[in-house]
């Protein structure tokens, strides 16, 4: 029978996509699945290999798998696209797949077509951060990796994605920072492992749904800018910044998240490249992290430690120093062109390359990949019909509401009402566009609803572009889109930024509108009859210091890359359906921030010495467009401190640690106390008292004690709720001293500073004394 396609476009009528979908669906035929990878039950030659026996445990399949391989196979396992072996009954394997912020095609381990034709594409992960939901994101991963499965299934898909991205977003200019979680550590961190668990599913013990992959370690957050590109750019990093801002998230994500893959970056970090230094991946990674996992190369980043950074002599020297750093997987051909000469020229041991396929064939067989037929698997009853489904795109234009940042509000001008504004001009190079709303490392989105498209379908639209693309360089459509405004009763700008300003490998020069869009924005605002919203994309921030000061401009609205529903839900939080609650994941900073900060310096802390104003709102003190953290709502949230301690004592794991910490001036070090037992719980009454429904996002900073140690705050939890009007919630916030009460020295030793931490949500400060009990020390 052949297949049938529904594809799901966002309707105000969702009823009649149910109705299509049951009237169809009894036509569709579920493709079959896909040949077992390995251990067929089909195959008399090897089902009853001791690496079939699905009932032993996974170190013993994968001893005695490795046993029986040749050096030349073991040598073509170690790249991406790892080669078959038919005496064994092993098929070829694609490990590069990428599933950003949905299954993507971007690797080449994935195809759409036929009954894939598409899958749900969320908004992109600067935007998704910006909701500060845990449970959200977990939620977007578990359906990423459904979606993933019922590819794998179809035989269209890995199992494999080397995704999320979560680097510090350190620099506003970077084409990446859309990826990543924003600029924030314990954010960053905290979305790390939330995704990460959505994505490897929690169905089985050391069994795996997908094998998620956090990338790029570390201190990787320069494309290429100012004639310095990532392949031969040496980050400089203190060990400070890097214990204290670069390292987190990753290790929130082998610690926490218990990822199944970290892959490390192009860049060198303090003149090693990344994935031939031992010390970041054998030491850290596997050593102290633990990872139960592979470790991957960017892909060619072998080839370039080599070939651009000139890091060995030769190239069989390379692959040596790397597999021995603790690489187990090169993205590229390095490894496979040049492993057998190192071996035999003795610089690597053929049990260094039995360790790193190792590492790769247990998470294989985590997968399930070993065990024969996939339907026989607890997902192997994924098909085309759980993808892209009405729940599933349902999430990602949940997804993008939440997302949306509220950044001004003049005079409460929005919500726009369907009565008073019953015709609105819709203006801007974005706002009918599709696969701008994704942003990068996207896949084939199930469908799209513009701006344009949304908002018609709450009152008549006039349409005008006012610029032929983002860059905007002519202004000879402005008149058009000035009588646009003149006729409307409301005029909505959709201005920002796509893939030509940034994007990989595409760092920006400036952070304001580009071309002659600010010119745009001013002429309809002066032109327009009625109220005027900016509605801006992009992933970066942008300098829109004029129209902040524009009192013509009513309300400024960002929406980042909102997804293939983007335009659905700009719409539903223009017009009120959706009260607006998110945040800014990072700071906004004005133009001539950017002349007092090399992309080059990596230094996280201000040096007044030299001129150097630090990044991040945790460093950076000057003037900023919006800060981090920022965000509106239609409605008016107080909070009231209910219950939290005055003070906690802090006691050491043994008598020997006391006595290295009794200078506690110096604060205590960490791995002195007794971790374990240092969390204190926080509850917050949160109250309504608008007359709209509303989500609140609960931003908890901490500050140390003033004198010797740095007086930044720092975010060290954060809580969603949803407060209805006139209401009142109680909120427990969770806040573990280890982890959120300390700083790091310049030695980068992490410690606990004895004294008052200010702890400060919204406008309720409390203070909580921090002293060292001397008494429980053995």
């Amino acid at each position: 029978m052949a297949y049938c396609k529904i594809r799901h476009a966002f309707t105000p009528f969702p009823f009649y996509l149910l109705l299509a979908t049951l009237l169809f669906a009894p036509f569709c035929a579920i493709e079959a699945s896909r040949p077992p990878f390995a251990c067929n039950p089909g195959n008399g030659l090897t089902r009853s290999l001791k690496f079939c026996r699905a009932s032993l445990p996974i170190h013993v399949r994968v001893r005695d798998l490795i046993g029986r391989l040749t050096l030349q196979e073991k040598i073509r396992l170690l790249v991406n696209n790892a080669a078959a072996v038919p005496r064994l009954g092993i098929q070829g394997y694609e490990w590069w797949s990428e599933a950003l912020h949905g299954v993507s095609n971007v690797g080449p381990g994935v195809k759409f077509g036929g009954a894939f034709a598409g899958a749900t594409s969320f908004p992109q992960v600067i935007t998704t951060a910006a909701s500060f939901n845990e449970s959200l994101w977990e939620q977007i991963g578990q359906v990423v990796s459904d979606e993933a499965r019922a590819m794998y299934n179809g035989g269209v898909a890995g199992l494999t994605y080397w995704s999320p991205n979560v680097n510090i977003f350190r620099d506003p200019r970077w084409g990446r920072g859309q990826e990543t979680p924003g600029e924030d550590p314990v954010l960053a961190a905290k979305y790390a492992a939330s995704y990460v668990k959505g994505l490897q599913g929690n169905a089985a013990e050391n069994r795996l749904k997908v094998a998620a992959c956090c990338k790029h370690y570390t201190a990787y957050d320069l494309d290429n800018w100012n004639g310095v590109d990532r392949y031969h750019f040496n980050a400089r990093v203190s060990r400070q910044d890097l214990e204290d801002t670069y390292d987190v998230p990753f290790k929130a994500c082998v610690v926490e998240g218990k990822v199944a893959s970290v892959m490390c970056s192009y860049n060198q970090v303090n003149g090693k490249p990344t994935c031939a230094d031992p010390d970041l991946l054998k030491k850290t990674i596997r050593g102290e992290w633990h990872l139960n996992g592979y470790i991957v190369s960017d892909c060619d980043s072998v080839g370039v430690l080599y070939d651009n950074q000139h890091y060995t002599a030769l190239p069989e020297e390379a692959a040596a120093e790397t597999i021995k750093a603790g690489l187990d997987l090169d993205c590229g051909p390095f490894l496979a062109v040049h492993t057998e000469r190192a071996v035999s020229r003795g610089l690597l041991s053929e049990v260094d390359v039995n360790n790193a396929l190792a590492n790769t064939i247990t998470v294989q067989m985590r997968l399930g990949m070993f065990d024969g037929e996939p339907s026989a698997h607890p997902f192997g009853n994924l098909g085309p019909k759980d993808v892209c489904t009405l729940e599933h795109q349902q999430l990602a234009l949940e997804a993008a509401r939440q997302g949306i940042v509220l950044l001004q509000n003049r005079g409460s001008s929005l919500p726009l009402s369907t009565r008073r504004h019953r015709t609105v001009a819709v203006i801007g190079p974005n706002s009918d566009v599709t696969v701008t709303m994704i942003g990068n490392y996207a896949g084939v989105a199930c469908g799209f609803t513009t701006p344009l498209q949304g908002i018609g379908r709450y009152v008549r639209t006039i349409h005008q572009a006012g610029c032929s693309g983002v860059a905007c360089t002519q202004n000879g459509q402005f008149g058009a889109a000035e009588a646009a405004a003149q006729q409307a009763d409301a005029t909505v700008l959709v201005m920002g930024l796509d893939q030509s300003i940034e994007a990989e490998f595409r760092d920006r020069v400036g952070l304001l509108l580009p071309g002659y869009q600010q010119e745009l924005v001013s002429r309809v605002a002066r032109a327009s009859k009625g109220p005027t919203v900016l509605v801006l994309m992009s992933g970066g921030p942008i300098d829109v210091s004029f129209a902040k000061k524009d009192p013509r401009i009513s309300a400024i609205l960002w929406a980042g890359y909102p997804g293939q529903a983007g335009g659905a839900a700009i719409a539903d939080v223009l017009f009120g359906t959706t009260n607006p609650g998110g945040r800014l994941p990072m700071t906004w900073y004005p133009q001539d921030y950017l002349a007092k900060v090399p992309m080059t310096n990596m230094g996280m802390r201000a040096d007044p010495l030299r001129g150097y104003p630090g990044r991040t709102y945790r460093f950076y003190k000057g003037p900023v467009v919006f800060p981090f953290g920022h965000g509106l709502s239609y409605t008016k949230f107080s909070l009231k401190l209910a219950h939290a301690p005055k003070d906690v004592s802090v006691p050491f794991a043994s008598l020997r640690s006391s006595t290295n910490s009794t200078n506690f001036s110096h604060g205590v070090k960490v791995q002195h106390t007794k971790c374990n037992i240092l969390s204190l719980s926080v509850h917050l009454d949160v109250k309504n008292r608008g007359n709209m429904d509303g989500t609140h996002s609960l931003l908890v900073f901490s500050t140390p004690p003033s004198g010797k140690w740095s007086t930044h705050k720092q975010l060290v939890a954060f809580e969603k709720v949803h407060v209805a009007a006139g209401s009142e919630q109680r909120i427990k916030v969770d806040i573990h001293v280890c982890k959120h009460l300390t700083v790091v020295d310049k030695f980068g030793i992490r410690r606990i500073p004895m004294g008052e931490h200010k702890l400060q949500i919204g406008d309720v400060e409390h203070l909580i004394t921090v002293d060292a009990n001397l008494e429980e020390n053995s």
